[in-house]
């Protein structure tokens, strides 16, 4: 969230960045309004706590000299149970600005790409070059299909629409895939975790998933717990309420989960196969770092979620997001984007994510930071995240790119360690 101390100082400045990205900046408006009445009640309460203070001493002196201090006593007593009124009333209004914040997004990084939607994000890099098949390539549903290693009316049949069943080799080529990535990333230095993939309304809230996007996810209900949409939720809420030591820096996870998300917006677009599901396989990485080194830290994470993709030999594109297409809790945002050869366009299969200090300042994510004279003082970690990659849409370009005439799959040399077989 947001620092409300930001606000309160220079409100043009947030306005001038929340426009954009195209926010309506009327809560800024708000938040300012119910902070002026917060600073008024703790002025009326504090005056209160004095005037007790100063009477209390004079009613001491009072009993000291056996004097009547019965009007007194009950003028403080009065002064007491209003000053027990201002100090809910602080609190029901310190939770009004909170639940403000809630809905305003992190401010965009100076320099990014300025536009208004997707239309106007900016081209980066491209990496290797499109295949030409001298056949009529097939999509990944009917290759699929065909090889019997995926079952997405099986998987319907199960769960429901979007949630797809592996089969056979496309089982092993899933978790071939997983088990690449991870051993990849730990030798740039990512320390494995493996979280659970149902957290408590304080995980969600500390990464910025809810209350804003609640109608999103799934929900046990009795337990009010989360199907987790990334492994971002967890490995965030690993250091949720801790002081780090700035030599720790920066701290590096990666982890595979099942990731879920109910998607309430999807509604009219294309839903085929692995090109939107409600459940899929991801590795997430994470990185806590000092603001200093942050934005030197997110060009390493794009470099670490690239090199699975040149390894694998997939045509990949990576895309700068422009002011109006960033996500909530970004400050600076990459899309990697990998070909699909059936559907001729591109797929996002990872985001790479600066979140500066925006998460960790509501879960409370700092680290002991060194200045002169060997003292420390205590400052917000910045946190970054990045798929390392998402399965799904990498499986459609896995498989379409490496298809053969007669509908088989060449398996990536990448990978064949983890198969035990080249061919599909």
């Amino acid at each position: 969230m947001l620092d409300i101390k930001l606000i309160r100082e220079n409100p043009s400045h947030v306005i001038e960045k929340l426009k954009l990205r195209n926010e309506d900046t009327a809560v800024i408006g708000k938040i300012q309004e119910t902070d002026a009445r917060r600073l008024e009640v703790i002025k009326k309460a504090d005056a209160l706590k004095e005037l007790r203070n100063k009477v209390s001493d004079e009613i001491a002196v009072m009993k000291k000299n056996k004097q009547d201090a019965a009007d007194k006593i009950a003028e403080m007593k009065k002064v007491s149970d209003e000053v027990k009124q201002l100090d809910v009333d602080l609190r029901t209004i310190e939770t009004e600005i909170e639940n403000l914040l809630y809905y305003v997004p992190a401010l965009p990084a100076d320099g990014i790409p300025v536009g208004k939607s997707a239309d106007e994000n900016v081209e980066r890099e491209v990496w290797g070059e499109k295949k030409n098949f001298d056949f009529k390539v097939k999509d990944h549903i009917e290759l699929s299909k065909k090889l019997d290693i995926l079952d997405f009316e099986r998987g319907a049949k199960i769960t429901g629409s979007g949630f797809p069943l592996y089969k056979g080799k496309g089982a092993t080529l899933e978790r071939a895939l997983i088990c690449f990535m991870l051993d990849t990333h730990i030798t740039k230095g990512y320390r494995e975790v493996m979280t659970p993939v149902l957290v408590n309304r304080a995980s969600m809230e500390a990464a910025e998933k809810v209350p804003k996007f609640e109608d999103d996810m799934y929900r046990v209900n009795e337990d009010d717990l989360f199907a987790i949409p990334t492994a971002e939720v967890p490995i965030i809420n690993i250091h949720r309420d801790e002081i780090l030591k700035e030599d720790e820096l920066p701290m590096k996870y990666c982890g595979f989960t099942n990731c879920f998300r109910r998607e309430a917006g999807s509604y009219g677009k294309d839903t085929k196969g692995f090109l939107r599901v409600h459940q899929f396989n991801k590795v997430e990485l994470i990185n806590f770092c000092t603001p200093e080194k942050s934005y030197e830290e997110m060009e390493k994470m794009l470099g670490d979620a690239c090199a699975i993709l040149q390894a694998l030999n997939v045509h990949y594109r990576v895309i700068e997001l422009c002011t109006g297409d960033i996500g909530f809790s970004a400050s600076k945002c990459y899309d990697i984007e990998v070909w699909s050869y059936a559907e001729n366009k591109w797929l996002e299969a990872s985001s790479v994510s600066n979140c500066t200090d925006f998460q960790s300042r509501r879960a409370k994510i700092r680290y002991k930071k060194a200045v002169e004279g060997g003292k420390t003082k205590t400052e917000l970690v910045h946190i970054l995240n990045g798929s390392g990659l998402a399965t799904s849409r990498l499986m459609v370009a896995l498989l379409e790119a490496n298809q053969t005439k007669e509908g088989n799959i060449t398996v990536p040399e990448a990978l064949r360690k983890y198969t035990g077989f080249d061919t599909i």
